[in-house]
């Protein structure tokens, strides 16, 4: 019981070492990116997935779309989410309505860090569009 206030200030300092980070970020929240959609997209008003399912896991249905279209042969894709079928094709079905690449993947992807062993590779096998 003698080190009450040695453990008292322990636990402050503690506590301040735990929140500095906070205290130093208050005010430097980075804006959300709102990529730019085209006018072919905005027409068609529904993706092959919901929204939010491509926000998360694109990069899943790209890999699964080679797949399908390098190893299997398979070159149509059926959505239940809208009822239609789809070409699988990077360049003619995705590039189609998601045009700038600059403003559309790169946003995205310069703001969560997507970098290095995660980078999309898409551009190593296509074309890249041109801005």
């Amino acid at each position: 019981m003698y080190d009450k206030g040695k453990i008292i200030a322990g636990l402050i300092i503690g506590m301040l070492i735990i929140m500095l980070p906070f205290w130093l970020n208050i005010g430097k929240t980075r804006k959300l990116p709102d990529p730019k959609l085209s006018e072919k997209a905005k027409l068609a008003e529904k993706c092959i997935l919901p929204t939010d399912e491509m926000r998360s896991a694109h990069q899943v249905l790209l890999v699964e779309w080679r797949d399908l279209a390098v190893r299997d042969g398979e070159r149509l894709y059926y959505s239940e989410y809208n009822q239609k079928k789809y070409e699988i094709s990077l360049e003619n079905t995705c590039m189609d309505c998601h045009s700038n690449k600059k403003e559309f993947c790169d946003e995205c992807h310069n703001f969560a860090g997507v970098t290095g062993g995660s980078s999309p590779t898409c551009w190593n096998c296509h074309n890249e569009p041109k801005e």
